[in-house]
């Protein structure tokens, strides 16, 4: 297991600082791990969230795809 700080979480989500902290208090997105008073994250949790939301875009267009097929 590896841990990431801060900068890595927002270059690999391309998500700004105030949104991974919003996403975090509304439970969408892993929380941190506090070591030693620093700030950082399990490198498979946020490997793990960016692979759901490339499911999630997949099963839309895909259900996309089916829609325009069958109304055709």
């Amino acid at each position: 297991m590896r841990l990431i700080r801060i900068k890595e979480v927002m270059y690999r989500t391309g998500l700004a600082r105030s949104t991974i902290y919003k996403f975090m208090k509304l439970g969408k997105f892993p929380k941190q791990v506090p070591i030693g008073g620093l700030a950082s994250w399990n490198e498979m949790e946020i490997d793990d969230w960016i692979c759901q939301k490339i499911e999630f875009r997949d099963k839309c267009q895909n259900e996309k795809n089916i829609e325009h097929i069958l109304s055709v």
